[in-house]
């Protein structure tokens, strides 16, 4: 019998490191000739920053400028939902890492522009806002990679620097005169309270309400007594009952509208308004023609229609003749039991 040789050792990967550590972490490193992106271990290592925050900022920090940043596009982007991105957001905001500031563009537009910071920056303090001020509305917001030096605003920067010498200050334009104030006119005393004049406002007559609107709103309001899923608000009754009053005047009944909104809903039922309207704009019907005319009865020649029923004047029979008066019986005399016809 052969003697039996034991396997040999497994030689080891000359593609990895060897490592003295028995646990953690081995960095296998590979050269990148590009597409690559640099991240301070300051943010890499953040101890407050959450781990989406983290790796939010080396997404915008990777991404050419004029990318867009914006809530809804990073929710397009990444599977994290809208509320996560806005608190990570938020986060690398407050630890200096994004800033966003409102700018003017030369077209006279307010937009949002985001600064990625590589190193953390102090956050300026925000000017409060102005009460019942309306807030403009933004675009979506693009980012811009700041230096990793940051600049602090100069306290001297609201002053008007100075005008070197040798410059020549141009002469000031010469102010016009103001123009005369014209003094206010002369206001009417009130009228006294004995005169004729009335001091209680004529109420303006209110237009009378559309018994179609009315009628329209009623049908949209009874919907969901046959669907609970078509429960509309106020707001929306007002917007489509113009919709409705347009299928009533081109003939349709509201049974057929209440059978056309009713009928084959879908399942998943999330926007009812929209549905309604949507088929009262498509499925609108055409106007009504003109009723037809009724026909015209024509007599054919050589046809003599029968004389019309007529009142006798003497026994108050009624007989056939062209012309009111008496019937033959009473012209001619003829007596009742009596077949003997005499003058009259």
């Amino acid at each position: 019998m052969a003697e039996q040789k034991p396997n040999p050792a497994p030689r080891p990967n000359q593609g990895l490191r060897r490592s003295t550590t028995h646990s953690g972490v081995i960095h296998v490193r590979t050269y990148q000739s590009g597409q690559y992106v640099l991240i301070g271990n300051h943010l890499a290592q953040h101890h407050a920053l959450s781990l989406t925050a983290i790796g939010l900022a080396a997404h915008i920090l990777s991404v050419p400028e004029g990318t867009l940043v914006d809530i809804r596009s990073l929710t397009l982007r990444f599977p994290e939902g809208r509320d996560r991105i806005a608190v990570a957001l938020r986060e690398l905001e407050e630890h200096g890492y994004l800033r966003r500031v409102r700018e003017h563009t030369r077209e006279g537009r307010l937009v949002t522009r985001t600064y990625a910071h590589h190193l953390p920056c102090q956050q300026p303090q925000k000017a409060a806002s102005v009460s019942g001020a309306v807030r403009p509305r933004a675009v979506p917001s693009a980012v811009v990679h700041a230096a990793d030096e940051v600049q602090e605003p100069s306290p001297e920067g609201d002053q008007p620097a100075e005008r070197p010498a040798d410059v020549p200050v141009a002469a000031p334009a010469p102010v016009e005169p103001p123009a005369p104030v014209e003094p206010p006119a002369p206001v009417e005393p009130p009228a006294p309270v004995g005169s004729g004049a009335s001091e209680t406002p004529v109420p303006e007559p209110q237009p009378e309400p559309d018994p179609r609107h009315e009628e329209a709103a009623c049908l949209l309001s009874g919907l969901r007594r046959t669907d609970e899923r078509l429960t509309l608000s106020a707001r929306d009754v007002n917007r489509l009952a113009p919709s409705v009053v347009a299928w009533l005047e081109r003939g349709a009944s509201p049974a057929a509208v209440h059978r056309t909104l009713t009928a084959d809903l879908p399942l998943n039922l999330k926007h009812p308004a929209g549905v309604i309207a949507y088929r009262l704009r498509e499925l609108l019907p055409p106007p009504l023609p003109p009723a037809p005319a009724a026909p015209r009865v024509t007599v054919a020649a050589g046809v003599r229609r029968p004389d019309p029923f007529q009142d006798c004047d003497g026994c108050e029979r009624v007989f056939r003749s062209a012309e009111p008066g008496r019937c033959r019986d009473c012209r001619y005399g003829v007596r009742e039991g009596d077949g003997i016809a005499c003058a009259a």
